[in-house]
C-alpha cells in the first residue's frame, strides 16, 4: 500500500485540492480505461467538494459523459429526505453537471437495507463484468468513533471479507439507523482511496487513526491492496499529528499536465 498524507490550510483548501485530484483522476482514467467509476460519500467536508466540481473549470475539464457515480454508504430514507446522501450529492453535484442519468448507480436504499444490499452487490458486478470490481476512487469520511463508510466500530460489517456491500444498523448521532455500506473488501480493491476529514472535532480521531494502535478502528483497516491510499486533511484535524504532511502537493501528482490534462 501507498500512503500519502496532506495537510491543507483550510476546508476551502482541502476542497480545492481533492477537487484538482478528482478531476485528474477522471481524466486519467477516461483516457486508459474510457470510463471513470468512483464511490461517493455524503457529508459536509465532500459537499464543498461537490460544489467546486460543479463549477469551473471543472464543470467543463471533467469528462463527465465518463464518470460513473456509485455510493459508499447510504441511509435507508427516501431519496427526498436531507439524510440521504443521493439527495446530497444530487443536489451539490449531479443536478449541476451533464453527468448521463444512466451513469448514476444509487443505492436503492427504499427497498430496505439487506434487499438493497444485495441489489447492490449484483449492480457492481454487472457493471464492472469480472469477478473482481475495481473502483478507479473511493472518497471517503471519517467519524468521531473512527468508522467511515457505514463501517462503525464492532459491527460485523467491518468485519466482512467476502461481500462487496452489505446492510448495517447503526445508531450514531440521532441518524437514522438503518444503512447500506460498501465493505472494505470493495474499498481496499479500489486504485485510489481518499480520505477527506476537516476541522478541529476531528482532531483527536485523526491523530488515534493515524498514529494510534493498529486494528482499533475501521478507518485503520483502509488499506487499498495494490492501490494508493490518501488522507487530505485541513490544519485543524491534523492539529494533534506529530507528523507533518507527508507528500508535496504539486499538480502533477496524479498527472503529467503534458498529456492533454486541461489544467
Amino acid at each position: 500500500m501507498d500512503r500519502e498524507i496532506v495537510i491543507l490550510p483550510d476546508p476551502p483548501a482541502l476542497a480545492s485540492e481533492a477537487a484538482r485530484r478528482f478531476a485528474g483522476l477522471a481524466v486519467q482514467a477516461a483516457t486508459d480505461r474510457g470510463l471513470f467509476a468512483v464511490a461517493l460519500s455524503g457529508g459536509t467536508t465532500p459537499r464543498m467538494l461537490y460544489g467546486l466540481l460543479s463549477r469551473e473549470p471543472y464543470r467543463r475539464a471533467v469528462p463527465w459523459a465518463r464518470v460513473h457515480l456509485f455510493w459508499a454508504d447510504e441511509r435507508c430514507v427516501p431519496v427526498t429526505d436531507p439524510e440521504s446522501n443521493f439527495h446530497l450529492i444530487g443536489e451539490a453535484l449531479i443536478c449541476r453537471v451533464p453527468i448521463p442519468a444512466q451513469n448514476v448507480h444509487r443505492m436503492p436504499a427504499e427497498l430496505g437495507a439487506e434487499t438493497a444490499a444485495h441489489a447492490y452487490e449484483d449492480l457492481i458486478f454487472a457493471f464492472f463484468g469480472g469477478p473482481s470490481p475495481q473502483f478507479d476512487l473511493v472518497l471517503l469520511g471519517l467519524g468521531g468513533d473512527g468508522h467511515t463508510a457505514s463501517l462503525f466500530p464492532g459491527s460485523s460489517a467491518a468485519q466482512e471479507t467476502e461481500r462487496l456491500a452489505v446492510a448495517v444498523e447503526a445508531d450514531y448521532q440521532d441518524r437514522p439507523a438503518q444503512r447500506v455500506t460498501l465493505t472494505l473488501p470493495a474499498i481496499n480493491a479500489a486504485r485510489q482511496v481518499i480520505f477527506l476529514v476537516s476541522g478541529s472535532a476531528k482532531a483527536g480521531i485523526v491523530q488515534a487513526v493515524l498514529e494510534g494502535p493498529e486494528g482499533e478502528f475501521p478507518a485503520q483497516r483502509v488499506r487499498p491492496t495494490s492501490g494508493r491510499l490518501t488522507w487530505l486533511l485541513d490544519a485543524a484535524a491534523a492539529a494533534h499529528l506529530k507528523i507533518s504532511s507527508q507528500t508535496g502537493t504539486s499538480s502533477n501528482a496524479f498527472y503529467d499536465p503534458g498529456s492533454g490534462c486541461p489544467f
